[in-house]
């Protein structure tokens, strides 16, 4: 039994995942109701997910979401989709209820429809923080810095193991653009086999999300996992290899999370990057902070 999640901001849902474990839910519906309170939550969404998320380049907020089951074949994802306030529960319905794994943009909101969701108003979807963030983006071409993307990996009573992931994307990017974290292998990936992985950006400025794209670093963390290394072993190799290929000097802003099945976690960072963890054994979620 084991939960994690990316940022500080992740605690209270870490928090929530460890008492949803503990009282013997799926890590699936775990991660899913996890995530969706982060998403709808107006507050978090200066972190770049969800309502409250900032909008692209036309003043639209365009959410990215993905989960992945560690059985096989078990993916869901959406893109682009405007109007939801909790795109990961959409993204659970793509993959237990659609033949296709990825749906995008229009195709994503017909989807949501069809499965009952309400599609709201672009108003409803921005904050009054995010709002102000675009006028000055507008008026004078002033970006945001800061971290962004919820990810949050669970392990249950049965061994299941689930990672999710949920962003609105680099702040005023252009209409239809999607970055890492939707995508299995690069944003995420889970093995029921081996453990579960996700990779994040730091700095939503640089839009590093379409360089880490290239590098499918979850999948390459869950790989080496599999050869017998450690989560903290694995993230790290990854994270070397990176820099290696890109030139230290060079490499952009990126974090590396992992739990195996025996509920161990490990984290690699090219910045300062604070991650939260709870696994069996302990009586509440801690806080760790990576200093690079």
């Amino acid at each position: 039994m084991a939960a994690v999640g990316t940022w500080s901001f992740s605690l209270p849902a870490v928090e929530r995942m460890r008492c949803m474990i503990l009282a013997g839910q799926s890590s699936t519906d775990v991660v899913e109701n996890a995530i969706a309170d982060v998403e709808n939550d107006v507050q978090t969404g200066r972190y770049i997910v969800g309502r409250g998320g900032f909008p692209n380049s036309k003043g639209i907020v365009e959410c990215d979401a993905a989960i992945m089951e560690g059985m096989p074949g078990r993916f869901g994802a959406v893109a682009a989709l405007c109007g939801v306030g909790e795109p990961c529960r959409v993204a659970r319905k793509v993959m237990e209820r659609s033949p296709h794994s990825f749906l995008v943009g229009e195709g994503a909101e017909a989807f949501a429809r069809e499965q009952g969701f309400t599609i709201e108003p672009n108003k409803d979807m921005l904050s009054t923080h995010t709002a102000t963030a675009y006028q000055e983006f507008l008026e004078k071409g002033k970006q945001v810095r800061g971290h962004d993307t919820i990810s949050l990996i669970a392990l249950d009573l049965t061994g299941n193991i689930t990672v999710g992931v949920s962003t609105s994307g680099k702040p005023f990017k252009a209409p239809g653009r999607v970055g890492d974290s939707p995508l299995p292998g690069c944003g995420l990936y889970a093995d029921h086999t081996v453990g579960a992985a996700a990779a994040i950006l730091s700095n939503t400025a640089t839009g590093d999300g379409d360089k880490i794209m290239c590098y499918c670093p979850s999948f390459q963390i869950v790989q080496l996992m599999r050869q017998g290394l450690s989560p903290k072993e694995a993230c790290c190799s990854v994270l070397t290899d990176i820099k290696k290929r890109t030139a230290e000097e060079k490499c952009f802003e990126i974090g590396l999370i992992a739990l195996n099945l025996k509920g161990e976690v490990g984290a690699a960072s090219s910045v300062e990057f604070p991650y939260t963890f709870w696994n069996q054994g302990m009586d509440s979620v801690e806080k760790h902070v990576l200093s690079y």
